[in-house]
Formats: structure tokens, C-alpha cells, sequence
């Protein structure tokens, strides 16, 4: 098990005692919003003095907490600043000396932070690079590319493996080994999903793959994962409302959530190799199409980033939804697309 996993389960096991931060990523300015996060939001972080350039379309911090990176709409498509909790942002990063080629709507540090990857919306689709406080020159394009534009991208738990979900053309997902640079693709699922796919999710353990996807039921497709894809796991009995946009494991990997275009926003099930009942709604919904879902590290909230003011939702989460916590005092500043807790 990596160590941030395990930091997370260790989180899980102390009840709920996380203090860190929580980003939101959205489509005006400053596109990164970022806040102290302590059972309920702090006051908002100074904006960083540079900011993206264009709408943030996701956030990720590294695993050690250090460094975070939004992917945008706008040249040069992503941006990472240093990050010091309690301080807020440091100087922005000099760009990648090759940068994505287009609008970048996904990013991930692989787990041991020495490579950050970047799903965009043109050809190579998926940009890597190795990462030391700094972006390092770009790694090789796979010999088999995406076949159209990647929407998100993840690292697999033990950093062996790297996921990335795309549009337009089956089988909508592509896994390569990953070892600093990429291996030969793995074989496709033998059933794919069915359409645009927008978002990936390793479990905690690395076991199973999760893949969202757009325009047609059940939204949400399983599989278990050991250096492939296994057979499909039964859809849920209850399928998310509508187009799926991102799903996270529990850090415990004990529950699976989804958001979606349509009431109730956001859905989640217990996961065992395998859907359980759907969770009840919380009593509280998001006021809108959800876009991106994050457990914080110690699985004691959730957060669902929307598209209609606050833009941010968080709930307690034990086994279900409590009560929605207040309303950060200032809000993102328009349609949370991305959302991220800081390592704890």
C-alpha cells in the first residue's frame, strides 16, 4: 500500500480528526479558490498573484502537500504554484518548456509526486511530466494515443499504472504500465462503456476501475483491475440521475460516489468488489449539475464542486450524508468544475 493511502486509512481509523485545506477549481477568475478546511471552511486564501489563465477545469495537490496544480482552458493550459497550508500560494512555477496542446480538463501527481500528468482536449491527448518542484522536460508520447480528447487521468495506487478517459471513440478509457514513461497499452475492456468517457478512479487498493461516463445509462462502469481490465461488475441496482462527470473511491475503499448532470447531483453506494444499495440523497442537495466529487483524506466529508452558486457543497459522510455544512463565507467566484482536499 502507498503511504498516502495508508495515511488515509490511519485518518479514517482516528474519527474524523482532519485539518487541512480544500480547492475548488471554477470558470471565472481567479479559476482557483482554495480554503481552510477543519470540519467546516475557513476564510478564503489569498488569490494566487499570478493567476490561470483560463477557466480552472480541475485541481490536484501533490501527495506531500507541497505543490498544487490546476488544468485550464487557456495557454499554457496548466499552472502549479507552491503550497504552504496555513500561508496560501507561493510564486507560480515556470511553465513546462512543452505544453499541453490544448484546453486541459484533468491532472494528477502520480503518488510518489514525481510525475504530473495532464488530460487535454488535442493530440497527444495526454501530457506527462516528471515533476521536482518544478515541471521536467515532457516524457515521450505513448505508442498508441488516446483516441480522442482525454477528459481525466489517474495514477494507480502503487504508481505501476495510468488511466485516462476520453471522448468521442470507443472504448472511451486507456490504461498503460507506467514507469517513468509510458509501457505498451493494456487491452481493452472486453465491455466497454458506452459513451463519452469523463472521468477514472483506481480504489484505494488498486483492485478495481471505475469509469464514468456521459449520454447513456447506467453512467458507470466497474471493473475489477490486477495489470488489466477483469470482467465488468454488475451495474448498481439504482443508476446515477444522468450523465455521469466524476467518481471517487472512500479512502477506506468501502463506498464508491458518483456526480451527474441531474437530481439529486451526486450518488453514492457501498463497495465490496461490487455495487451495495445506493446511499439516501442527502437532505441537502447540491444546487446543480455536479461536476467533480472528493472524500477528504480521512473519509469523514465529501465535497461535490457544482455549477450553480455556492458552487461547493460538503457534507459529513459516515456511511451516508449528514447535514450539508455552512457556505464557505466567500464563494468560488462561479461553476466549481474541480475539487480537491489537501494530503492530511
Amino acid at each position: 500500500m502507498d503511504p498516502i493511502t495508508l495515511k488515509a486509512l490511519q485518518g479514517a481509523a482516528g474519527g474524523g480528526s482532519y485539518s487541512g485545506d480544500i480547492a475548488v477549481s471554477h470558470d471565472t477568475s481567479p479559476y482557483i479558490s482554495v480554503y481552510p478546511w477543519s470540519s467546516g471552511f475557513g476564510t478564503k486564501y489569498s488569490d494566487p498573484s499570478t493567476t490561470p489563465t483560463g477557466d480552472g477545469q480541475e485541481v490536484a495537490f501533490s501527495p506531500d502537500g507541497a505543490d498544487i496544480a490546476v488544468a485550464h482552458s487557456t495557454s499554457p493550459y496548466i499552472t502549479a504554484y507552491p503550497w504552504t497550508s496555513g500561508t496560501g500560494f507561493g510564486t507560480k512555477y515556470a511553465n513546462p518548456s512543452t505544453t499541453p496542446t490544448n484546453t486541459a480538463y484533468g491532472v494528477a501527481f502520480s503518488p510518489d509526486g514525481a510525475d504530473l500528468a495532464v488530460a487535454h482536449n488535442t493530440s497527444p491527448y495526454i501530457s506527462v511530466y516528471p515533476w521536482s518542484s518544478g515541471f521536467g522536460t515532457k516524457y515521450a508520447n505513448p505508442s498508441t494515443l488516446p483516441a480522442s480528447i482525454a477528459t481525466a487521468v489517474a495514477f494507480s495506487p502503487d504508481g505501476a499504472d495510468i488511466a485516462v478517459a476520453y471522448g468521442n471513440s470507443s472504448p472511451y478509457v486507456i490504461v498503460y504500465p507506467w514507469s517513468s514513461g509510458f509501457g505498451t497499452k493494456y487491452a481493452n475492456p472486453s465491455s466497454p462503456p458506452l459513451m463519452h468517457g469523463q472521468d477514472v478512479a483506481f480504489s484505494p487498493d488498486g483492485a478495481d476501475l471505475a469509469v464514468v461516463y456521459s449520454v447513456t445509462s447506467p453512467y458507470i462502469y466497474v471493473y475489477p483491475w490486477s495489470s488489466g481490465f477483469g470482467t465488468k461488475y454488475a451495474n448498481p441496482s439504482t443508476t446515477p440521475g444522468g450523465q455521469g462527470m466524476s467518481a471517487v473511491f472512500s479512502p477506506d475503499g468501502a463506498d464508491l460516489a458518483v456526480v451527474h448532470y441531474t437530481s439529486p447531483y451526486v450518488t453514492a453506494y457501498p463497495w465490496s468488489s461490487g455495487f451495495g444499495t445506493k446511499y439516501s440523497d442527502p437532505s441537502t442537495l447540491p444546487t446543480g449539475t455536479g461536476k467533480c466529487v472528493a472524500f477528504s483524506p480521512d473519509g469523514a466529508d465529501i465535497a461535490v464542486a457544482h455549477d450553480t452558486s455556492p458552487y461547493i457543497s460538503v457534507y459529513p459522510w459516515s456511511s451516508g450524508f449528514g447535514t450539508k455544512y455552512s457556505d464557505p463565507a466567500t464563494t468560488p467566484t462561479g461553476y466549481g468544475k474541480g475539487v480537491a482536499f489537501s494530503p492530511a
